[in-house]
């Protein structure tokens, strides 16, 4: 399964940092480091980074994540990289807290920056590393997903995300598109 473009969704700015909206950017800082390597363009942070043996881009979009598709959208056209080739790492709120699924296309389950990401690029077909943050028992939705992972959870966002980083390993080294999808995880 070819692989040219790897989308880690976050908000920007220090008020969102370690929120859940921004499990895509904590996943890329816990396995690839601080971007500092990436340079400015295409509305965000962009480089070619070695992941399991395969170089491939990234992108980190600097738009508010309900703006996140003009990020995609600007890199994908600059590269000329089809939509069936980029995977986005992004918080869910329809998975429970330590679920972890890769998988291609899918609802969009009410997330703004998936919904902009399907409307700027005129479809939903891309994979999707989905990290499973849960639902509120309580309280709304937004204040949630802007939220920071309690001090249960926290400890457990490195495990999660080494699972996440196996999927990715198992999707990055098929070449031969043997890797059947959606590959799962519940680590709770």
């Amino acid at each position: 399964m070819k692989v040219s473009l790897i989308v880690f969704l976050g908000n920007k700015g220090h008020l969102y940092k370690d929120t859940r909206h921004n499990a895509g950017w904590l996943f890329y800082e816990d396995f690839m480091g601080t971007g500092e390597s990436l340079s400015e363009k295409f509305h965000g942070l962009h480089g070619i980074e070695t992941v399991h043996s395969t170089r491939v881009r990234v992108l980190l979009p600097h738009t508010y994540m309900n703006e996140s598709g003009r990020s995609v959208f600007a890199m994908m056209n600059y590269f000329s990289i089809p939509l069936e080739e980029i995977l986005v790492v992004h918080d869910d709120i329809e998975l429970p807290f330590g679920r972890v699924t890769l998988q291609r296309g899918g609802g969009m389950g009410g997330h703004n920056g998936l919904k902009s990401i399907k409307k700027a690029c005129s479809g939903s077909e891309f994979l999707r590393l989905r990290i499973g943050i849960g639902r509120p028992t309580r309280g709304d939705v937004s204040s949630h997903v802007l939220g920071r992972f309690n001090a249960e959870e926290e400890p457990l966002l490195h495990d999660i995300f080494s699972a996440g980083d196996r999927f990715l390993s198992q999707v990055l080294a098929d070449t031969d598109d043997k890797v059947r999808l959606p590959l799962s995880a519940m680590l709770l």
